[in-house]
């Protein structure tokens, strides 16, 4: 079975929170891994909403030290202490969030239990054999990433054709996923007939930024696009002036970087009642569109 990738929205909301949407906040669930994308005010009673753990949360990636991506970021770190969390918390961001980390740490005394280690990223920072995340810079108002979650291609046993013919574990394993035929108790079996390719991912997340064509090359390809959608078209000049996306312009990273999936988030309270301004202005660029509310969950 291929491996998927579940995403809950846990904040859909920009700067100012609305009574249906939260802060920002992202968690990416894959093989073991859960990601957190930003941690705005609320971000933590949102999981429990979710019905999650947060003492499973294995990476944090900040994109900028906006109160709407970092508010609720000291209370998670403190209900983790409290939780027992017993795992090295690594947490990234960019440029300059090192030095803001400390200062947050330092006015808030909480009794810290566990390891955390902070890194400023850009390029490739994360890789192992199943997935590698990257950082790039956008533009905004104060320094600021975009991220990307990249699950490799891979080549995998069928666990359900094992059980079928009676293969039990054993070196002879590695033989096949090498694609090597292999004898088993006697009998012949063709390693094409009991492996399958499970295809790689990728996830783009980009808040917080103005137009830029570099972000077609950064979104290349992406399963799922996730982006901010902070203004409507009529208002692009506001959106320059103000280091943000409008609708349009998140639809035309995904159609420019030909991914597959555009999810809008980061929508303006003066939105909430009619978000269909919004997703039909992106639609008319990009088909694949669709807007999120808090705590939904998709699948890819």
């Amino acid at each position: 079975m291929t491996s998927k990738i579940k995403i809950h929205f846990l904040g859909t909301a920009d700067a100012i929170p609305s009574e249906r949407r939260n802060h920002l906040a992202v968690l990416l669930n894959y093989e073991g891994e859960n990601i957190l994308f930003d941690c705005g005010e609320g971000t933590q009673r949102q999981i429990r909403k979710a019905k999650l753990n947060p003492c499973k949360i294995t990476k944090i990636l900040i994109s900028h030290w906006h109160g709407d991506h970092v508010l609720g970021l000291a209370g998670l770190l403190s209900t983790l202490s409290l939780s027992g969390y017993n795992k090295t918390l690594n947490i990234y961001g960019p440029k300059g969030f090192k030095r803001n980390f400390e200062d947050m740490i330092r006015l808030f005394h909480f009794e810290k239990t566990y390891k955390i280690n902070v890194e400023e990223v850009l390029g490739r920072f994360f890789e192992n054999e199943d997935f590698y995340l990257e950082a790039a810079p956008v533009d905004h108002t104060i320094s600021c990433n975009s991220y990307n979650f990249v699950k490799k291609a891979t080549i995998r046993i069928d666990k359900a054709k094992l059980k079928k013919y009676k293969i039990k574990e054993g070196p002879h394993l590695k033989e096949i996923k090498k694609g090597k035929d292999i004898t088993y108790e006697g009998k012949k079996y063709k390693a094409k007939d009991l492996i399958f390719e499970d295809k790689g991912k990728k996830v783009s997340f980009i808040v917080d930024t103005k137009y830029k064509k570099e972000l077609y090359e950064f979104a290349k390809e992406a399963d799922l696009v996730i982006a901010e959608s902070t203004f409507s078209a009529e208002l692009e000049k506001e959106a320059q002036e103000k280091m943000h996306l409008t609708s349009q312009q998140a639809a035309e990273i995904a159609k420019k970087s030909k991914s597959k999936k555009l999810v809008l988030i980061h929508l303006s309270a003066r939105y909430e009642a009619n978000t269909k301004q919004i997703l039909d202005e992106a639609k008319k660029v990009f088909k694949d569109t669709v807007i999120v509310k808090d705590l939904d969950v998709l699948d890819i």
